[in-house]
């Protein structure tokens, strides 16, 4: 029997052992490394601040937010009511933990950094007024051109003398730019200009 019959079979076998060498090595290529974002601490705007009156205000946690915003993923929207995760960026801080800290700050910028305070109070501090604060809704349109902002908020004397004043925001804030930076500032302005709207309360009757 010839021997060059054996030639078809070595040559598949190099081949398969060609093609298994090329998928181990595409598997052994390091993925990209993940891009973290954060709400930045620094108001994203000069402040104006609000004359206030002898209150002090107690934010009073938690500052609820949606389940969906509850995760690390930067999402936008896909579709009719889809959301999907930004491949590659992520939030370095849950928002749960960033979004009452920064708004709590915030308010004390426009309102005296002793007005303003968290849970729980300090010695000696007393509130006058209780601050409850829930998220609807923050992400970007569906053309990622802006950011929506959707919040309720209840203002109420701290000894329960009359019923709660209560309000509600629909903000929605440019994107400058179409960089995913630009995006997550985009989040952090939309939040200064809900302390903005809450704040002015203060200077309401």
């Amino acid at each position: 029997m010839p021997r060059t019959t054996i030639l078809p079979p070595l040559i598949r076998r190099i081949v398969a052992l060609a093609a298994l060498a090329l998928l181990v090595a595409c598997a052994a290529t390091p993925p990209q490394p993940m891009q973290l974002y954060r709400l930045a601490a620094a108001a994203p705007v000069a402040p104006t601040p609000v004359v206030p009156a002898t209150e002090v205000w107690q934010l009073v946690p938690p500052v609820r937010l949606p389940e969906y915003l509850d995760r690390d993923a930067i999402l936008v929207p896909t579709g009719q009511s889809g959301l999907q995760a930004l491949p590659g960026h992520r939030w370095a801080e849950p928002l749960r933990e960033s979004v009452p800290r920064l708004l709590r700050q915030d308010l004390a910028m426009l309102l005296g950094e002793s007005r303003v305070w968290g849970a729980p109070l300090p010695a000696g501090v007393v509130a006058t007024r209780q601050l409850r604060v829930e998220l609807l809704a923050l992400e970007p349109t569906a053309d990622r051109s802006a950011v929506t902002l959707q919040a309720r908020w209840s203002l109420a004397d701290a000894a329960g003398r009359a019923a709660p004043r209560v309000d509600a925001v629909l903000l929605v804030v440019p994107v400058a730019g179409g960089s995913v930076d630009a995006l997550v500032a985009a989040h952090r302005l939309a939040l200064w200009r809900l302390a903005e709207r809450i704040a002015g309360v203060a200077a309401g009757p």
